[in-house]
């Protein structure tokens, strides 16, 4: 750093620097980590900033920059916005929060806040409401950073840093925080008061790393402070009521082999299984009970030729011979009822040897983040060389290959084969529900509409028992549990929205907000392992209010979080509705299919106990069988490329966006989801371009007709509609970059016209022909 006398001039505390401001007035504060030391390029841009006129500053300050805040303070006392519930823990004032663009030493000072919801900055801007984005959360601002969301928390002692964890012995002058959005802040505490700064740094690492018990989440904080006017629902099945099950058995046409149980009330089977669910009709109570629930193929859904997708928590595998025996005995009597061959064919598959394990997810997704947790400008460039070798390294795009490798082949065994499918796993709340959930997007359009979707995502994960709070680690209380299970969904079913945009009802600004909502502790849905944890922790004696047992909000309430204008933009405005068709045509239609499949083959005397209707059942019954009894004798002689056939069979015929989706998985068709991972980098932005530019042209279209159909309905004195779909103002659309709406108007950063390594490489050209690329260790330690 250089010595005093040739540090800038210091702006006045509280004001933000502009980036049109000269050099001069930028702080005297150390780059950021990884930028590296005051060299060549400080020293370029303190000489650009100053101009010819003057080879150094024009006013030299002798008074110490804490004396300067000491005198000034900042005149406009910026007080947080806490939630119900919130409570304000510790803060630190004249923190300087950097910008991280281009390196530089850019930023704001203000006041650094922690609660026990969220850790924020407040600046001057905090307090206005002058430019908001657009695509404003109503619970968690631009800076920010609730406690679940907080990943790593570095200090940086002498340019060094170091990982933040317990009780701290020294201070750092710089706080970093990562965040699992993949956010990066940087904060300044060299010109904050000492005491203020073991404050803020020993209460945010507190409070955001150590261990905690559930009670001490802010979600039940919120819940007993909050009015719960919402409704909550939105359309979405709880899937809470034996009702919601026997709905879902008859709209998939389930309920002629399955039923709903409510064998489990009062948790008397299995803590882990909801009190509701569907195993088939011939499967008894006793056998229920006899294992608590394991061993017994629970319903997933059925497909439209009657084939089912089940799933089952398989017994442990180090067990005694006679235990054994008797669960192989039990196994073989529960299969029976659903394999009958050759009338019901079953598949087993267990997901455990054919699928990545739950350590192998979280390795690769460790190693894959730390692509884009980026510290600035420079460290952005440096990695753009190997950019492909690093993300290949990772193994994440494998991975999620994989898995849609895998439900393409669950969705054959159901499609052409008309086979059940039996997903087997340990306890069959992790992988299944990923395959599950998968099989069902590309199978039945409705889980492809915003509705459907979080009525899949509350059946098969937060009803059926996925852990949430291990898998998120939202209690730091054991890392060997952590596991992007539901994360590595989203990304599958992005592969899928981006490959077909046509068939979904929700955008990709969908399903990034719901990955944000993982960390939002104030819904329920993401924040429990089962539905025994949350009815036993929400009828807890030491947890009812005067007005009895408190409910809590369900993230499926988007107007928590969003005003209408906001929540369009989670609305796909080129989704393909499936049309209603005609009433009569249908009913026509339906009639004549039934008597091409009634007509006799040959003449048959009708005799008057059966009826001429029971001998034509019996007569397409013997077809049926005669089919099914070929495909099982032809079964063991099926080509090992059956999944291939398929595969390029159906690619090679038109798309129907109400029908059977199939991802492309080959070679490069699996991408990086560039919004959720990208959003917070500038250098990363497309001006005018990317995926806003054609929706910026989409809605003005909208907008353009709505405003057609108002005027229509003025004309004919009609009322007009006040339901009607809000459609999103895209000003300046233009200027928008390709990370809108998290980023509107993102500034250009200084950035190399090549990267600075390439740069270091071009200076000598045969070392850059001879020499591989550097391997980098994603996985060890950050430092």
């Amino acid at each position: 750093m250089p010595p005093p006398a040739l540090l800038p001039q210091l702006p006045l505390p509280g004001r933000r620097l502009a980036e049109e401001e000269p050099w001069e007035v930028v702080p005297p504060l150390p780059p950021p980590a990884g930028a590296g030391s005051w060299g060549r390029r400080e020293a370029a841009g303190a000489m650009l900033g100053s101009g010819a006129k003057a080879a150094k500053p024009s006013f030299v300050s002798y008074v110490s920059p804490e004396e300067i805040h000491i005198k000034e303070p900042i005149e406009k006392e910026v007080n947080p916005r806490l939630l119900p519930g919130e409570l304000l823990l510790c803060e630190a004032s004249t923190v300087y929060k950097y910008i991280q663009e281009d390196g530089s030493n850019r930023g704001t000072y203000g006041k650094l806040i922690c609660t026990n919801f969220k850790i924020a900055f407040l600046d001057e801007d905090s307090a206005s409401d002058d430019n908001e984005p657009q695509f404003k959360n109503k619970i968690v601002g631009e800076n920010d950073i609730t406690l679940q969301c907080v990943d790593q928390i570095y200090g940086v002692y002498d340019e060094k840093k170091k990982l933040l964890t317990g009780q701290l012995r020294k201070y750092p002058e710089k706080l970093i925080i990562y965040c699992k959005d993949l956010r990066v802040f940087h904060f300044c505490l060299r010109y904050t008061k000492e005491e203020e700064v073991k404050r803020i740094v020993s209460g945010i690492v507190h409070h955001s790393q150590t261990p905690k018990l559930l009670k001490r989440l802010f979600l039940f904080s919120y819940a007993s402070a909050a009015p719960n006017n919402t409704d909550g629902r939105n359309q979405t099945v709880m899937f809470d009521a034996l009702e919601d099950w026997r709905d879902e058995l008859e709209r998939t046409k389930g309920n002629v082999k399955y039923k709903a149980v409510a064998t489990n009330e009062g948790y008397r089977v299995s803590e882990k299984l909801p009190l509701y669910f569907v195993v088939p009709i011939c499967v008894s109570e006793e056998s229920i009970l006899k294992f608590q629930g394991r061993g017994i193929p629970i319903w997933c859904w059925s497909c439209h030729n009657g084939a089912a997708l089940l799933k089952m928590s398989a017994f442990p595998k180090e067990q005694d011979d006679s235990t054994s025996q008797t669960q192989k005995a039990f196994l073989d009597g529960i299969y029976k009822t659903i394999s009958k061959p050759p009338y019901e064919l079953l598949k087993t598959d267990d997901l455990s040897s054919s699928l990545p394990s739950l350590q192998d997810i979280q390795t690769a997704y460790t190693r894959f983040k730390q692509l884009f947790l980026i510290d600035n400008s420079t460290d952005f460039w440096d990695t753009d060389v190997k950019w492909f070798s690093l993300l290949e390294s990772t193994n994440w795009l494998e991975i999620i290959r994989r898995f849609l490798k895998k439900a393409i082949e669950v969705a054959e065994c159901l499609e052409r084969q008309h086979t059940n499918v039996l997903l087997v796993e340990e306890s069959a709340t992790d992988l299944c529900c990923v395959i599950s959930s998968l099989v069902q997007v590309m199978m039945d359009s409705y889980s492809r509409t915003k509705s459907g979707f979080q009525s899949l995502i509350q059946k098969e994960w937060v009803i059926g028992g996925h852990g949430f709070l291990d898998r998120c680690n939202h209690l730091h209380k054991n890392d060997k549990e952590e596991a992007p299970v539901f994360l590595l969904l989203l990304n599958c079913v992005w592969q899928l929205v981006q490959q077909y945009p046509p068939a979904f009802e929700f955008t990709e600004t969908y399903l990034t907000v719901l990955s944000d909502s993982l960390y939002v502790p104030i819904f329920s849905t993401f924040f429990f392992n089962s539905q025994h944890q949350k009815d036993t922790t929400t009828t807890g004696e030491s947890l009812k209010t005067q007005s009895g047992p408190f409910k809590f909000l369900t993230v499926w309430d988007w107007s928590v979080q969003f005003e209408p204008k906001a929540q369009a933009l989670l609305n796909n405005p080129l989704y393909a509705e499936k049309p209603k068709p005609d009433k009569s045509q249908r009913k026509t239609a339906r009639f004549k299919h039934q008597r091409q499949l009634s007509l006799p083959l040959t003449q048959t005397k009708c005799s008057p106990k059966r009826g001429f209707f029971r001998e034509e059942t019996d007569h397409l019954i013997k077809n049926i069988l005669g089919k099914r009894i070929g495909k099982f004798i032809n079964s063991s002689d099926e080509p090992h490329n059956s999944f291939r056939e398929f595969y390029d069979s159906w690619h090679s015929k038109p798309v129907d966006y109400h029908g059977l989706l199939l991802p492309r998985i080959d070679g490069p068709e699996i991408k990086v989801w560039a919004q959720r991972y990208l959003r917070w980098i500038p250098e990363a932005q497309l001006h005018g371009g990317g995926a806003i530019a054609t929706a910026a042209k989409i809605l003005d279209l909208m907008e353009e007709v709505q405003s057609l159909q108002v005027k229509m309905d003025e004309e004919h004195s009609q009322a007009i509609s006040q339901d009607r779909q809000a459609v999103p103002m895209l000003r300046n659309s233009a200027r928008l970059s390709s990370l809108f709406p998290f980023a509107l108007l993102q500034r250009q950063s200084v950035k190399p016209a090549l990267p600075t390594s390439t740069w270091n490489d071009l200076e000598d050209e045969d070392d850059l022909v001879k020499r591989d690329d550097e391997f980098v260790d994603l996985s060890g330690d950050m430092s």
